[in-house]
């Protein structure tokens, strides 16, 4: 078990390994429910949304000019990449 300490402000701060255990992220949302007995439960929120998409694909190997992406663009309209 771990315990915690409760600031004068009334938070408690989750140490690294509990919010891997609950699978949530930095800047991500949970929900809170009062179970029976003074027991809290907590649960990642899933995200909704352009959130959900956004990161899912990997950075890029080389960052590109407008110029480089226009060209890119126009060669994938006229079928030549």
């Amino acid at each position: 078990m771990t315990a915690l300490t409760i600031t004068a402000k009334g938070q408690i701060t989750l140490r690294r390994e509990l919010l891997q255990f609950l699978g949530i992220a930095p800047g991500q949302h949970v929900e809170v429910h009062k179970l029976a007995n003074g027991v809290l439960a907590l649960q990642a929120v899933a995200p909704q949304g352009l959130e959900a998409f956004a990161g899912c694909l990997p950075p890029p190997n080389k960052a590109l000019s407008v110029e480089e992406m226009n060209t890119v663009i126009a060669k994938g309209w006229a079928g030549q990449e």
